[in-house]
């Protein structure tokens, strides 16, 4: 009955912006280290970017300026959002992921960067990944199916797995052939979580895991664009980064050396050695080196704690929201932020091999951001929600 209330109440924008609404604040927790993590982020990634910005662009503001201005209009969607009922979303799923592989296509036919189709160019204005909008797409999809689908049926093959491999495998094989590795892992990785917890059968989950595996090998032996070749050269990089120093080994290197010369207190906030023409990437995809040697090994425990708490106060929010679907919206969401934490400072760290990835709330990228801060808002609908209805 809550459900089907839910579903029939009809979209009225005069209460988009009724924010004193008596028993709809959002969660207050979560908003705080969301701000936090957006504040920290916008400070770390001027440090580690002016460097850069004064040598390359002439402007040692050039990065944080445009940063800061969707770091803005993030916050504002962010709220805007917050304040639909996100049952909404169910109505536009399909059209969410017609856009979505047309946007993948369409990537095929934009100029190459790095040897990459990854991004869109909008001529005048930004750019922005296509990947981004596919990771929304696979966790809003799967949300809608878990829920639709019920219990029983996620247990079945033809409920609980079939749809979902289909879906994720056509989504992650357009990705992974721009070719966009580490994109792919996150939205398996994403799909993963999301069926393991929405109920899907343990047998037909391993199942779709060794599919996944087979996919793979097959991936080996085809070698579409070279893409093999090249996560072997990045492989031997990261077992050995001092092998090729000149090549697939410098970025690896050059973090190590910036994370290890932070000791344990760091350099100070702007102090970074590294990033003056030495590390590549400070601003994006190798931020976390500077921040552990600007902030030491305090100030990098710190940031993975925002992100901890990030993750436990997320959970919570999905453990108490009203429907699954508003659960697994969170679970996705949440997941979503925490792997890509995880594999950039992973990289940065040199755990694992570079894959290429941004870390949230901190690297460069405004229309990355601003899908951040969009899908924050569909969390905090959610939590508004639940809030709701422990005040009635």
């Amino acid at each position: 009955m809550e459900q089907r209330k839910h579903r029939n109440r009809k979209f009225n924008i005069k209460s988009f912006f009724r924010f004193a609404e008596k028993g709809t604040n959002v969660d207050l927790p979560l908003l705080v280290i969301t701000i936090i993590l957006l504040g920290v982020g916008l400070i770390m990634l001027y440090s580690a970017s002016y460097v850069k910005g004064l040598y390359e662009r002439g402007d040692s503001l050039h990065y944080i300026k445009d940063q800061a201005l969707y770091a803005a209009a993030g916050l504002g969607i962010m709220m805007f959002v917050s304040k639909w009922d996100y049952h909404i979303w169910r109505r536009y799923t399909l059209l969410i992921l017609g856009i979505t592989y047309i946007l993948l296509v369409l990537v095929f036919f934009m100029p190459e960067i790095n040897y990459a189709n990854r991004w869109i160019f909008i001529p005048g204005g930004p750019t922005f990944q296509p990947s981004e909008i596919a990771k929304f797409t696979v966790i809003l999809i799967f949300a809608d199916w878990i829920q639709r689908f019920g219990t029983q049926k996620m247990r079945t093959f033809k409920y609980g797995l079939l749809p979902f491999l289909i879906l994720l495998g056509s989504i992650a094989g357009l990705v992974i052939v721009e070719p966009h590795i580490s994109a792919t892992l996150i939205i398996c990785a994403i799909g993963a979580i999301m069926m393991w917890i929405g109920g899907t059968n343990e047998k037909f989950f391993f199942l779709g895991v060794l599919l996944v595996v087979l996919a793979v090998v097959m991936a080996y032996f085809l070698n579409p664009a070279g893409l093999w070749d090249r996560a072997m050269s990045r492989i031997t990089a990261w077992q050995n980064p001092e092998s090729d120093l000149r090549g697939s080994g410098y970025q690896s290197y050059q973090s190590l050396l910036a994370i290890g010369s932070g000791g344990l207190f760091g350099l100070g906030l702007g102090n970074s050695r590294q990033k003056h023409l030495h590390l590549p990437e400070p601003q994006n995809d190798f931020i976390f080196a500077v921040i552990c040697e600007e902030l030491g090994f305090i100030g990098g425990m710190l940031v993975i704690c925002l992100f901890l708490a990030l993750l436990l106060r997320g959970m919570y929010i999905a453990f108490r929201a009203k429907d699954k679907f508003g659960a697994m919206l969170v679970v996705g969401v949440i997941s979503q932020i925490t792997i890509q934490a995880f594999l950039n400072i992973a990289v940065a760290t040199n755990t694992i091999p570079n894959t290429g990835i941004s870390l949230p709330f901190f690297s460069e990228g405004g229309t990355s951001l601003l899908m951040l801060l969009g899908e924050m808002g569909i969390v905090l609908s959610v939590s508004r929600y639940a809030n709701l209805e422990k005040g009635e």
